[in-house]
């Protein structure tokens, strides 16, 4: 359970009354990927799997390495050369194999789908296997929790991989068949990176499906992913649940993310910052009303991010 923060100040700035957020930056490993590969790890391991391998642009990598040693199993982290220094410090204090590429995720990926069947390692990419998605269905069930068997009006969330947008959708689904929660969904809104926008590409173009986004290019690489593997299932959340995508620059994440922390005591990765971004541009257009409940994801901890911090608060 990670706290569900209200943020008055915060709302007051962006014409939103009730408005708060989720912090994810408090999960073990410090961001919401450690729902995920705890499922994951646990159900790999009950399955027989002896070496995972995750391409990642970094806070999944550390999520991999730390459930991996405690369930006694051998990781293999790949990940972009340029990966924040925290992401890479952790995996290996937990004994996992580094592989660092010149590239981006998507390379990462193509590596680790060439050479898993070869050397034997599970492939526990986003949505390759199903308990990722069933680990981060637990925000969606928590949020229900924290605000007293209701849900938002809506629900602003960085999407990457967008497995915690697919997660969320299928928790309320489940809610809906046990007769927890009628028809009504929290209208559920993706954020990108502007330098970094295959979502918003596809949305904007009205497809289904995203193109790989070229030269992708964004300080908070928790989004910097140019083609997500899950594109239908997340476009289709984000359609049937009356919502849309919205993208930040870096300099308005970081931007936001000062806001964030000088007016509400958190201190939150860029992509959480991306939501605060997100919320003042909807707000403005009176698509998120004053009135309705908003729930904004921060997804890490600002701590992982300490040299991007650096360098943003120098300029």
């Amino acid at each position: 359970m990670t706290p569900l923060v209200s943020c008055a100040r915060l709302g007051a700035r962006l014409g939103l009354a009730q408005l708060f957020v989720k912090d994810e930056g408090l999960n073990p490993t410090g961001s919401f990927k450690a729902r995920g590969l705890s499922a994951a790890v646990t159900c790999a391991k009950a399955l027989g799997a002896k070496t995972l391998a995750i391409p990642t642009a970094g806070n999944a990598g550390g999520a991999l390495a730390a459930y991996a040693a405690r369930a006694g199993l051998r990781a293999v982290i790949v990940m972009p050369a340029d990966t924040p220094p925290a992401n890479v410090i952790e995996c290996r204090a937990a004994g996992a194999d580094v592989r660092k590429l010149d590239g981006l995720i998507s390379d990462c990926g193509r590596y680790v789908a060439e050479h898993a069947p070869r050397e034997g390692w599970f492939d526990v990419s986003t949505t390759k296997e199903p308990y990722r998605v069933e680990g981060k269905k637990t925000m969606g069930y928590e949020l229900w929790e924290q605000m007293d068997g209701r849900l938002p009006a809506a629900i602003l969330y960085p999407a990457g991989g967008g497995t915690g947008l697919i997660g969320m959708v299928k928790a309320f689904d489940e809610m809906e068949a046990m007769g927890w929660i009628g028809p009504e969904r929290p209208r559920m809104v993706a954020v990108q990176a502007a330098g970094c926008a295959p979502l918003l590409a596809a949305w904007e173009a009205k497809r289904d499906t995203v193109e790989m986004f070229p030269n992708a290019a964004t300080m908070a690489s928790g989004l910097r992913v140019p083609k997500p593997f899950a594109d239908v299932e997340i476009l289709s959340a984000i359609r049937r649940t009356g919502g849309t995508v919205v993208p930040a620059t870096d300099e308005e994440m970081f931007a936001a993310g000062k806001e964030l922390a000088a007016g509400e005591g958190i201190f939150a990765a860029p992509e959480g910052a991306a939501t605060v971004v997100a919320a003042r541009k909807l707000a403005a257009k009176s698509w998120l009303r004053e009135e309705e409940r908003v729930v904004l994801f921060n997804t890490g901890s600002g701590y992982k991010y300490l040299e991007v911090w650096q360098q943003a608060l120098k300029d």
